[in-house]
């Protein structure tokens, strides 16, 4: 079961923009993440939900999407992620959380699978931009992830990596969309 949640668990970018997330189930899958492993115990994430659809317009205009498709700027209008949780560390508990984040972001996008959900775990944030766009204290907070749900509206197909052993996702001119993965023989040393 956990392992079709994590292939099911794919980095969508287009997204039916119509649906709604309700905040329940943003609260509850940020409720999942909460009982994952956290540096030193220090629980130092913090998480901002926003899916109202004016706060969403702010988040997205302060976000880059799929460095890979140069020529693709991102989600279209009625493509755009309805809901993003933002993912925070309050400064005056702890900072050395890398490891923190990337747990939790995962963990908030199982609980989003599983709801019938999916998204996008975004890095490539202008935090400057997002911090004034959504009043933000910088000086409390560091802005570590965005991570941008919906309902999804692309097919995402995992592939053997091709011959030139290139890992770099693509799109077909249909728009579908493709993600190279390494065997499993080429993973395990022996």
């Amino acid at each position: 079961m956990l392992k079709e949640l994590v292939i099911k668990n794919r980095s969508y970018r287009r997204f039916d923009e119509n649906f709604i997330i309700s905040e329940n189930d943003l609260i509850e899958m940020i409720d999942t993440a909460r009982f994952t492993p956290s540096t030193v115990n220090s629980q130092a994430l913090k998480f901002m939900i926003v899916n109202e659809k004016e706060k969403c317009s702010r988040v997205f205009e302060a976000l880059s999407w799929a460095g890979l498709l140069k020529e693709w700027k991102g989600p279209q209008e009625g493509e755009k992620p309805s809901a993003y949780i933002i993912i925070l560390c309050d400064l005056a508990i702890g900072k050395n959380k890398m490891f923190d984040d990337g747990i939790a972001a995962q963990t908030i996008m199982l609980s989003a699978v599983e709801k019938g959900l999916g998204g996008c775990i975004l890095g490539a944030i202008n935090r400057e931009r997002l911090a004034e766009n959504l009043c933000i204290d910088t000086e409390k907070y560091s802005i570590d992830l965005v991570l941008a749900l919906g309902k999804p509206n692309e097919e995402i197909k995992l592939v053997n990596l091709p011959e030139s052993g290139s890992t770099a996702y693509y799109r077909d001119e249909n728009g579908n969309h493709y993600v190279p993965k390494r065997s499993l023989e080429e993973l395990i040393i022996k």
